[in-house]
């Protein structure tokens, strides 16, 4: 797959396409990690995983979900 890099101010752009991101579960505010393999001369990037071991997953969506839907009321109640 080729994409071509955009310049936006200092920063090059890579537009991911959307069957990449849909299937590592990535959107507009994912964190992703983002490593140079020098010997493959190669540009690695990886969605950030954090530990979750304890942490019920099906709950976790449900609060994200949560938040995604209430995201204005909650911003204007942290004030």
């Amino acid at each position: 797959m080729i994409r071509k890099i955009l310049k936006a101010d200092n920063s090059f752009i890579i537009a991911l396409p959307k069957e990449i991101s849909d299937a590592l579960e990535l959107d507009e505010d994912s964190e992703v990690t983002i490593e140079f393999d020098e010997a493959h001369q190669q540009i690695v990037i990886a969605p950030l995983k954090t530990a979750l071991d304890d942490v019920d997953l099906v709950f976790a969506k449900q609060v994200a979900e949560f938040i995604d839907a209430y995201r204005p009321a909650l911003e204007a109640l942290a004030q």
